[in-house]
This record gives C-alpha cells, structure tokens and sequence, in this order.
C-alpha cells in the first residue's frame, strides 16, 4: 500500500479502491490531511465538506458493484458556481451567492455515481468574469509560485489539482476560464465542444450558450476518464491517431496582445513534438476576422449584464470592478453590439477553415505571457481589470463562440519558471482526437505533474 495517495493519479486510485488495495476512506483521509496543510497556502477551496466527504468514502467502500465504478473513491472538487446538494452556490462572492442547493447539479450527479467523493469547491471570481480569482476572503495563488495567480475563473480548481489537493477537479468555461488556470498552472485542461455536456446554469441562454464544463487533471488519460463520467460514457482508451495536418498560428484574435518570446517558444517546442510524432504541420492563421476581438469583449460585457439581471441580483453588492462591467453590457446589448448572427458567421468561417484547408488540429498559445501577478484585483478599478486580462490571455475566448472543442496541454517551463503551454483546437467532435494528440506529446515529453514542492510532505 502506498504511504499516502496525495499525488496519485485519478486512475491509480480508483484501481487500487477496485482491487481492494486501499480504501476510499484512506484516500479520502489522506487528501483531507493534505488539504488541511496545503489549502491555508494556496486558498484553493470555499468550501470543503471533511466530515460529509469521509462518510460518503465509507458508502463508497460499501457498494456493492464496486468494481463498476470508474472513480471509485477519487477525491475530487467542484468549482463553486455549479450546484452542490447542502451548499451554497457561491459564484465567486458572498453577494453573487445564491441558496444552498437543494440536488446536485447533473454532472456532479455523475461523478458522484462513478464513485467520486467530492472534497468541497472550489473558489473563482465574481461571476466568473476574470482571469484571476479572489474576493474579500482570500486571494487564491498559484502553486508553481505563490506570487502569481493560477488564473480564472477556474482559478481555485487550478490551484487545488496543481497542489495535489485533489488528482482531478471539474471546471467550466465560458470565454477561456477551463484553458487560462491549466495554462497558469501547468496542466489538462479540456473545453468540450457546445452540446456534449449539459449545461444547467439557471437561466435559459447563460452566457449566449458559450459556456462549457470541463476537466482539470495532471495527465491526459485522467482527463479523458474524467471527460467520459461527464458525458455519461463508458471509459475507454484513447486510440492512437493517424497522420494528421496540423496548423500552427502565433496569431492573436485581439490585436496588440500578441504572444511573447516564452508563448512562441512554447508553440515551435510543441509543433517539433509533432512532426517527430508524424504528423504534418503547416503555418496559417485561423480566419479571425478584425471585429473579433471588439464583438467578443462586448460579448463578454453583455454576458454579465444578462446574468445578473436574469439572476436579479442585488447589483450594489457585487464587486466594483463587475459593477463596470456589467454597466457596459448593458450598454453594450442596449446598442446591439451583441448578435448570435455574428458568432454563427464565425463559427461557419472556421468549419471552412479547417475543412478547406484540410486541418485537423489548430495549434496556438493559451496566453499571451505569463500569469498575472496574484493580489487584491477584485479591489482595483475595471479599466485596469479589463485591459490586464485581455492582454496576458487572448487565446481561448474564440473558441467558446466557435463551440469548438478545446485543450490546454503542457509542453515544459518558461524561462521564469512557470509552466509553458499549448492550445490544441479542433472542428465539432473532435475531443477524444485532441486528447490523443496531447497524449502523444505527453509520451514524447513528460511534463511535471505538480507543481515544484507540491503535494507537501
């Protein structure tokens, strides 16, 4: 038996509670200890639910079918926007928070029903709004250095995976917020295409439809289970892909806030992986057209507007930052800025895209430089919220208005010492391919799995 299971794989766990080599219990008791020394660090978790996650462990010990369960006793967090039953449903703030649930939400019902044990949630910003997390209560920090953040909104997912608090963490994404904290914190991070996953955010039209759940792991074989308990399907292997077209592109969809030295380095290190993998690269730019970047930070406005009006929430409370911001999209949807047919244009353009061209994959930077320093953001003004996140991560937010799937891998550390990664796209259908790919890089070039000191002894 292993000393302690910190720091195991979700598929190494899960075998050993199968065979009787360890007990969810044990597991469950050994991530809870971890926690206790680690979370008071990082400020990963809201909420962590000690004594209801060790006796759910207990439940799990005692099923019956257990062999039948992919997560048997695999601990496992929730980003805390996403209904767990007994709490509330914070949504990054105490004025954002909504009643304690009543029932899970669906995805958390099946992991739950794969044998997972849910630890807690996990913190993000207000409304799900920004690249960093933190409020009055904490500001949650990246493991790989503590004076950085681990980005957002999936940020305390990010931060509690990269600590070995949890092997696997569940995240949501509706303009980047699954791809920005892997990249901060070096690891998988998979947005799922629209319609693969069910949303269930509260409202009808959360977001325009942009917003996809996800995954947060250390490898991509615990990414690809993690992906199949959320779509309801039988865990399989990854079959190794054929030869495929790869395109590469340092372009940025919003202008003057293109890659660094380290993003580029990242991207040529990751295209030479495959080439020698067998694959066929070639360098051309995704069709972004020049309102892209204009049409979809309107978007990103009006996305806040439309959720706290559809939520009615009490405006005065929330954060000033997400005050500016939802003041601009309601100007911003006022003034029809935001259009459905707009993002449908898009998204036509890049299925021609990648099937004229012949591509099977995209390949591009995730950010733009390194992960923002980690302090009270929620404190300074909107302007200067707005212009840092567009800046440092311009990358993802195209492919939620596309509904493309999406994938963060890992390819090696910035000169600074921060982890260094790639994005991997692809047309509608295309997850488990992606997940391939990067399982190819993976086995060409490891990448380290917590970050330096994590999890602690």
């Amino acid at each position: 038996m292993a000393e302690t299971w910190v720091g195991a794989t979700a598929k190494q766990i899960a075998r050993a509670v199968r065979r009787g080599d360890t007990s969810a219990t044990q597991v469950v008791a050994d991530h809870l200890d971890h926690l206790r020394r680690t979370d008071p660090i990082v400020a990963a978790f809201r909420v962590v639910r000690a004594a209801e996650a060790l006796a759910e462990a207990e439940s799990v010990d005692d099923e019956p079918d257990l062999g039948d369960l992919p997560l048997a006793g695999v601990p496992i967090a929730v980003k805390e926007n996403t209904p767990v039953a007994g709490l509330p449903t914070f949504n990054g703030s105490e004025a954002a928070s909504q009643a304690v649930a009543a029932t899970d939400h669906e995805l958390v019902r099946r992991l739950r029903g794969a044998g997972a044990v849910v630890l807690g949630t996990t913190r993000m910003p207000e409304l799900g709004l920004w690249g960093t997390t933190d409020d009055d209560t904490a500001v949650t920090r990246n493991p790989w250095k503590l004076e950085r953040t681990p980005g957002g909104s999936s940020g305390g997912s990010a931060a509690a995976v990269s600590s070995g608090l949890v092997p696997i963490a569940h995240a949501n994404d509706g303009l980047g917020s699954v791809r920005i904290p892997a990249a901060c914190c070096g690891l998988i991070g998979l947005k799922p295409g629209r319609g693969v996953l069910p949303v269930e955010m509260g409202h009808d039209d959360y977001w325009f439809g942009l917003v996809e759940h996800g995954i947060l792991a250390t490898t991509v074989a615990d990414a690809a289970l993690g992906f199949a308990v959320l779509s309801g399907r039988a865990p399989q292997p990854l079959t190794q892909p054929g030869r495929l077209r790869i395109a590469v592109s340092l372009r940025s969809p919003l202008d003057g806030a293109g890659p660094d030295e380290g993003a580029k380095a990242a991207v040529h290190s990751a295209a030479k992986q495959l080439v020698e993998a067998g694959h066929d690269t070639i360098t051309v730019d995704p069709p972004y057209p020049r309102s892209l970047g204009m049409r979809g930070v309107a978007t990103w406005f009006a996305a806040a507007y439309r959720d706290a009006i559809e939520s009615k929430m009490d405006i005065t409370k929330l954060q000033r930052r997400t005050r500016g911001h939802i003041r601009m999209g309601e100007w911003a949807w006022r003034k029809g800025y935001v259009r459905e047919q707009d993002r449908d244009d898009f998204r036509e353009r890049c299925l021609a895209f990648f099937a004229d061209r012949g591509v099977d994959v995209l390949m591009t930077p995730v950010l733009a430089r390194s992960p923002l320093v980690a302090r009270q953001w929620h404190r300074r003004g909107w302007l200067l919220n707005l212009i840092s996140n567009m800046r440092y991560a311009p990358f993802a937010a195209a492919w939620n208005i596309t509904g493309f799937p999406a994938l963060t891998v890992p390819v090696g550390v910035r000169a600074d010492g921060l982890p260094s990664t790639v994005q991997l796209v692809g047309p509608p259908g295309t997850e488990l391919l992606l997940l391939a790919v990067a399982g190819q890089m993976e086995l060409s070039s490891p990448w380290r799995r917590h970050a330096p000191g994590y999890p602690r002894p």
